[in-house]
């Protein structure tokens, strides 16, 4: 390595077709070096270092390589002014507003599509979603990359706030693991930053290639006293603005150039008093934008759902509470009747009267006590219907965390199966890679399940003519219903009170009341009955209906189907984590 840094130019070994010119004076930057490597553009506010970067940009787009920016301060979109790039982000001037539920979309569309990604997280009001979509961002390109092993840049600004020296979060982690682990798959990813002392060292002594645009605070110039030695320290704090030294590791010598001005818009030029005309931007294919709709339009219902979900809770926990203070007002009319009764009779000396009043009363009394238990039954089965929609709430959003660990699952794999071969290798013994092939299949085929399960709306059900049934018997003769009335009857106060509530409905061949299922069972209380039934219903064996106040019982016939996918799901899963 010189001790110098080279103030002119020097040819490329490479040829103009591979080679980013930086300069006219024919400094260039190896193509494949820049899409697959690591790298960081460092310097004060005001040096140059976006506007290398744009450079860096501009030139791949020219020859046309996608890339994907992490915007963060929204001062990128001015490449539209001659680049076709999909802004996304979350302010109205994106082309679409999105969030983690996007990722895998946006890194299908940047790496198999070859569309160029502005993502603008500046818009985002807390820092845990804009980090969230930048990790999810990061995980779906790493995936793809493993088997497209494509070169694609990962460009990220303010690198510091998600590598720094200190403290790694989970988008920090993904991001180390791209500049780690992502040359070998294609994936090349660079930081750029204008405080070199915040950003965590061992990722920029390991980069491939340093810009070092001018840097004046002492903290930050001793970062590169630490890289490049105490010359260099001294040259970075009077560099021009646009001036920079290079570093490489292709190169032995340390350059001093001068990086050209970008040709377009430049949106994070510090505002001036003059007016600034904003340019005619070039937009995407509303095709594109339309698949990223469906994405944001499902999630929505997805929530709306929930949302409703939360307002029917609320409601009918109204009503809990109305019920109580009209239980706590009857209780006090008993208690009232009760009490002048005994006055009247205490009152009057004649046996009669006194008798035909406390009758009367006692009627009263008994009419206000059967208002009671009629609320207080009411009251116990909203009370049931309260938690059954909390479970549906809680199944909701956590569906999207099952599908999720499948997905990570199935990125893990690649690292399974390198580490499962390489310790064949090691002991001697003949590694069989068809194994490891289908149990990557198995779990794609899981993963797809799962995926399709969550995008299926609640309401409407898809069920295979395989899974339709038309009759009681058949849906009892089931072997996952059968399983799961065995597990109902281990809930249940007692076994027989799950065989009473099936057996009225068969006897009766129709939905019944709790009432009809007690004289089955031949009990004068439905307390137990009530049991059973909620047994049988959290596990999908029977439906629950409202016919005006009374709740009726029925065989859950029309979701078998559902029914008995789950279970394959579960039975597959379930083979899938013991083989691993």
């Amino acid at each position: 390595m010189s001790n110098q840094a080279d103030s002119g130019s020097e040819a490329s070994e490479a040829s103009s077709q591979d080679a980013i010119q930086i300069n006219e004076s024919g400094d260039t930057l190896p193509v494949v070096e820049v899409l697959t490597g690591r790298g960081v553009i460092l310097g004060k506010s005001g040096s140059g270092k976006s506007n290398t970067a744009s450079v860096v940009v501009e030139e791949l787009l020219e020859d046309g390589y996608p890339v994907l920016i992490v915007d963060v301060d929204g001062e990128y979109f001015g490449l539209k002014e001659e680049y076709e790039l999909l802004h996304l982000g979350a302010d109205e001037e994106c082309d679409l507003q999105v969030g983690a539920e996007h990722a895998e979309k946006i890194a299908e569309l940047t790496l198999e599509e070859n569309i160029p990604v502005i993502l603008d997280v500046s818009g985002y009001l807390h820092e845990e979603d804009q980090k969230e979509l930048i990790k999810e961002v990061g995980r779906h390109l790493f995936a793809k990359e493993k088997k497209l092993k494509k070169p694609f840049l990962f460009l990220i600004e303010e690198i510091h706030e998600y590598i720094p020296e200190s403290g790694l979060d989970d988008a920090g982690q993904m991001l180390i693991k791209i500049a780690k682990r992502g040359r070998k798959h294609g994936l090349g990813l660079c930081g750029i930053s204008q405080r070199p002392a915040d950003v965590k060292k061992d990722f920029i002594t390991q980069c491939d290639w340093h810009v070092w645009h001018r840097l004046t605070w002492e903290n930050d110039t001793k970062v590169v006293r630490r890289v490049l030695g105490s010359e260099y320290a001294e040259m970075v704090k009077d560099l021009d603005d646009g001036e920079a030294i290079l570093h490489t590791d292709w190169n032995d010598q340390i350059r001093r150039v001068q990086f050209r001005r970008k040709y377009t818009f430049d949106a994070g030029a510090t505002p001036g008093l003059e007016e600034i005309e904003r340019p005619d931007l070039k937009s995407v294919s509303n095709d594109i934008l339309s698949e990223l709709e469906t994405i944001s339009e499902r999630k929505q219902a997805e929530q709306s759902e929930i949302e409703r979900l939360r307002s029917e809770l609320e409601a009918r926990e109204e009503r809990i509470s109305e019920l109580q203070e009209e239980l706590e007002r009857s209780r006090d009319v008993s208690d009232l009747a009760e009490r002048f009764t005994e006055a009247l009779v205490e009152a009057d000396g004649q046996g009669a009267t006194s008798e035909t009043i406390e009758d009367t009363v006692e009627e009263i009394r008994e009419e206000k006590n059967e208002q009671i238990r009629s609320l207080q039954e009411e009251n116990q089965e909203l009370r049931q219907e309260n938690q059954e929609l909390r479970n549906r709430v809680q199944e909701l959003e956590q569906t999207a965390d099952h599908v999720e660990s499948v997905e990570a699952l199935n990125e893990n794999i690649e690292e399974v199966s390198e580490a499962y071969l390489r310790l064949g290798e090691a002991l001697g013994l003949d590694p069989q890679e068809n194994e490891i092939e289908q149990l990557r299949e198995r779990v794609e085929t899981l993963q797809k399940e799962l995926s399709a399960q969550s995008n299926t709306p609640t309401e409407q059900p898809s069920e295979t003519a395989e899974g339709s049934v038309h009759t009681y018997q058949e849906f009892l003769s089931d072997e996952a219903i059968q399983d799961k009335i065995t597990s109902a009857k281990d809930e249940a106060t007692s076994p027989r009170y799950v065989e009473g509530v099936i057996t009225a409905i068969m006897a009766h061949n129709e939905p019944v009341t709790y009432e009809q299922i007690a004289d089955e069972l031949n009990i004068s209380s439905t307390g137990h009955v009530a049991s059973a039934v909620n047994a049988l219903h959290s596990r999908d064996v029977v439906t629950k209906s409202k016919n005006g106040r009374v709740t009726e019982v029925d065989l859950n016939i029309d979701d078998l189907g559902e029914i008995r996918a789950a279970a394959a799901r579960r039975a597959a899963s379930e083979e899938l984590m013991s083989s691993i």
